[in-house]
């Protein structure tokens, strides 16, 4: 049997926010931004991309064969109707529309369902599906057994969206001793689109045990089982798919959302590189893998794969490639964090607009302050931010810190006050201030800042360091 060409180019089965991780799951594995899941508009109708079904030469075949009649399980055909049969069968190789309009001249009320089908069948062919599905089911009104007729009214079921119709036309198709490949994989379709996985995959799986090559199966089986959470099973499935097409980079994105599922992730940083190396990696893929790597505390490999993900897009919100920096400065891998910022700046620079040059200056403050660093160029930076905005927190924060790190108390004091003033804020702004007060000797004043923020944000460590100030403050009384 002839395999089916793809022509997926975005696997239906991930909503692109991820392929994240978010797969649904987001995630969706390409994508760490939140993922995926379902609405009625493009998973619940059919089209050529979603199932290539109606052009695969086999079923064409199939279907066009299927104007034959089965005597042992069909409506039985008055000789004059076998005399019109073999006038019309040679008409339609030449000629469908003068075929149709003969064999319309010949029906009568009380025909044999099989003419109804017929020209149902035609008219199918030609695209008229709404009077296709009025003769199919006159057929079976005739002869409610005609279980080709149930089958071609599953079809048209299916292409229309009409999914619990489908599922009733499959299914009494089948209860009359039917099933092929087809008809099965569309079941699974339709019960998929209903979101009922668990007997979408078993019907798939009869497709695919009928037709063992054909990639829609197969890929509607790893879509069920990837709602059903069985990674392993979908690890197994995409096994075979990447073996037929290596250079399809989706398959190697599902089976790193598996990976990723099965808790596995440096097997999912393998899937992720290998779609680099195809020359296929996204935004969101390279984020994922840096992602990982910082998980895995691989830091100088996180860093390679956040500035690639810089260089995929060079138009892209500064927003994720500002949180990765964060992500590496957080986990201690200071000098990571300024190589993507520093990369951040030289691609990115252009296109900033003066909220985001803000944030980017904030962070480069951060990482400068990290290391006991803070030049007064970058204080400079920060009191132009705090001049634009007033309201900055964190820009006050880090102003307070830079002048307490100079030794300069009473200004690290004045920006920290004004921090405790915004509620975001308040709690480590004073404790920041008392911590200064504590350098100054100032026992007394620094206890009723920390009891201050033990009301607003409570905290173990701050109560501990609570009862030491106030204990020595009662000792120097």
């Amino acid at each position: 049997m002839k395999k089916f060409r793809l022509q997926i180019p975005d696997y239906r089965f991930l909503s692109r926010s991820f392929l994240l991780m978010t797969f649904g799951v987001t995630a969706a594995v390409s994508t760490q931004t939140g993922a995926a899941t379902p609405t009625p508009s493009r998973e619940t109708q059919m089209s050529q991309q979603e199932l290539d079904v109606w052009n695969d030469p086999v079923f064409r075949k199939q279907f066009i064969a299927g104007y034959g009649v089965n005597s042992e399980i069909e409506p039985r055909v008055m000789p004059e109707e076998v005399t019109i049969l073999d006038k019309i069968r040679t008409l339609m190789a030449e000629d469908m529309p003068k075929a149709e309009a003969v064999l319309k001249k010949q029906i009568k009320p009380d025909c044999s369902a099989i003419l109804d089908f017929t020209l149902g069948s035609m008219q199918f062919q030609q695209g008229r599906m709404t009077e296709a599905l009025d003769n199919y089911r006159k057929a079976v009104a005739k002869f409610p057994a005609f279980r080709r007729a149930w089958r071609n009214l599953g079809l048209i079921y299916v292409r229309d969206g009409k999914h619990d119709d489908a599922i009733s036309a499959f299914t009494r198709m089948i209860e009359l001793g039917g099933g092929d490949a087809y008809s099965y994989g569309l079941l699974g379709f339709a019960y998929a689109a209903k979101q009922d996985y668990q007997a979408a995959e078993a019907a798939y799986r009869n497709a695919m045990l009928l037709q063992p090559e054909n990639t829609e199966w197969r890929l509607g089986i790893t879509r069920c089982v990837f709602k059903q959470r069985k990674f392993e099973d979908a690890v197994t499935l995409l096994e075979v798919l990447i073996g037929r097409y290596p250079e399809k980079a989706d398959f190697w994105l599902l089976q790193a959302q598996a990976y990723l599922g099965m808790k596995q992730p440096l097997k999912a940083a393998e899937n992720l590189e290998a779609v680099d190396r195809l020359g296929k990696a996204t935004v969101d893929s390279l984020y994922t893998l840096g992602n990982v790597y910082v998980t895995e505390n691989l830091m100088d490999l996180a860093a390679g794969a956040y500035r690639r993900a810089i260089d995929v897009d060079a138009k892209q919100p500064i927003a994720r490639p500002l949180q990765s920096a964060e992500l590496l400065a957080a986990r201690g891998a200071l000098a990571q964090a300024r190589q993507v910022s520093a990369h951040i700046r030289t691609m990115l620079d252009k296109q900033l607009v003066e909220t985001d040059r803000r944030k980017l200056l904030k962070l480069e403050a951060r990482l400068s302050m990290a290391d006991g660093g803070g030049s007064a160029e970058t204080a400079g930076v920060l009191e132009e931010i705090v001049k634009l905005d007033p309201l900055d927190g964190e820009a006050l924060m880090l102003l307070g810190q830079h002048y307490a790190r100079q030794n300069e108390p009473d200004r690290a004091i004045f920006y920290y006050e004004r921090a405790a003033s915004l509620d975001a804020f308040e709690a480590n702004a004073r404790i920041r201030h008392a911590q200064v007060l504590v350098g100054l000797g100032r026992y007394n004043e620094a206890a009723p800042l920390l009891r201050r923020a033990q009301e607003v944000k409570p905290h173990d460590d701050v109560a501990r360091y609570l009862e030491q100030v106030e204990r020595i403050a009662k000792t120097r009384r």
